[in-house]
């Protein structure tokens, strides 16, 4: 466990710079188990910031592994009515949302893929009209991070849990730039460079994007008509300033749904559904998913695939450069929260409607992001009549730097 002072200092950054909680303001903390200890300093930073009112709903993964195993068919399809319906209330009254990972990657392994999708999917039914309204930023929300043990023993498998648990502190600190002298200051500086680049892509309007690895990835991905590139920083629908994941490298936008063509290879594995899913491979053909495979974790990747129809084709594509504070880390995090802003990648599912001017994005119940960006990656942007303009070359950014 960090130092008190050293956990006191990372509440106050996702707080003041995560949510940026006004005076007066409400906040709800969801919460692992064991992320406790950073809930209650999160409640106490956002009391101290002037929040009328703080909670923490906590979640426990072996809560969801008693109903995989031993739940009837029926408890798969089963939602308390409540679950949707209290977030919408909270959201028109104005609440904010802090989220905390840390849970055991592998904390589902081993279970049926099939049950589990079919429980994501019910889920995913009933909270639609929560996460559409959360992806339209109607509420304010962001994501945080905490060292467990069984994450930890994950990440730095060659340590004895103590010292694994503490070098992965020491890498959330890093990563979110909590452990710089101001770490205010030093997210206004990342805000002004990576918001150059947003910039300049937005100005340049172009019609697709073009990435090519060594790994194998030759992918075009057509960009929908009106898209919009966002990233670092983002705005609710009432004005307010918010940073929605600490860490955050990407610029992300909205492909257009029947554009995609190629070939994307996975550079990591995907940590999905409380498993690891390694190797993968795919090949988009006019915009959708026609050849899918992994070299472990298959059964699970078909699953999202055979969630819907729009789980074939993209709702995201999302440029990271290859030097960023995650991919220095030389870590595999096996959080997408980490592992997206080490690489550039590419979402299955759901597009965000704030990438979108006038509509036209996919629709799914799954938004999944997995890495296919390297080191060496080369990413150009295509216009309306094919003419290329670098991007990022030996996956540094060449526009708006």
């Amino acid at each position: 466990m960090p130092s008190p002072d050293a956990l006191r200092r990372y509440a106050e950054l996702l707080v003041q710079i995560g949510v940026n909680l006004p005076e007066g303001g409400k906040l709800q903390v969801n919460s692992p188990l064991e992320a406790a200890p950073l809930a209650r300093e999160i409640v106490r930073a956002a009391y101290r910031a002037g929040a009328l009112a703080a909670e923490v709903r906590y979640g426990d993964t072996e809560l969801a592994r008693a109903l995989y195993e031993e739940g009837r068919e029926e408890a798969l399809d089963y939602v308390p009515p409540q679950v949707p319906s209290e977030g919408l209330a909270k959201i028109a009254d104005g609440w904010a949302f802090l989220s905390l990972t840390g849970s055991d990657p592998d904390a589902l392994a081993g279970l049926d893929a099939g049950r589990i999708a079919r429980h994501s999917k019910t889920l995913g039914l009933a909270n639609k009209p929560v996460s559409e309204k959360m992806m339209a930023f109607e509420a304010a929300w962001s994501i945080g991070a905490f060292a467990t043990p069984a994450w930890a023993r994950k990440v730095f498998p060659e340590f004895p849990e103590a010292e694994a648990t503490e070098a992965l502190w020491e890498a959330i600190f890093q990563v979110s730039r909590a452990d710089q002298p101001d770490p205010v200051a030093a997210w206004q500086a990342h805000i002004a460079r990576l918001g150059a680049v947003r910039d300049a892509l937005n100005g340049a309007e172009f019609s697709a994007v073009h990435l090519k690895t060594r790994l194998g990835t030759d992918l075009t991905v057509g960009l929908a008509p009106g898209h919009i590139w966002a990233g670092v920083e983002d705005q609710t629908a009432s004005g307010h300033r918010i940073i929605p994941n600490l860490p955050t490298d990407e610029v992300f936008t909205a492909p257009d749904p029947a554009r995609v063509s190629g070939v994307a290879v996975a550079s990591k594995p995907l940590s999905v559904r409380g498993s690891v899913i390694e190797g993968i491979r795919m090949r988009f053909e006019e915009g959708r998913v026609v050849e899918a495979s992994a070299q472990s974790g298959e059964d699970v990747l078909q699953a999202l695939l055979d969630t819907d129809e729009g789980a074939r084709r993209l709702g995201e594509i999302a440029l990271v450069e290859g030097n960023a504070p995650v991919a220095q880390t030389g870590r595999l995090f096996y959080n997408t929260l980490f592992d997206e802003n080490a690489a550039s990648h590419i979402a299955l599912g759901r597009a965000y409607s704030f990438n979108l001017r006038a509509g036209g994005g996919n629709d799914s119940l799954i938004h999944v992001d997995w890495m296919i960006g390297t080191a060496d990656a080369d990413v150009d942007g295509l216009s309306a009549t094919g003419e290329r303009t670098p991007l990022m070359r030996a996956g540094r950014w060449v526009i708006g730097v």
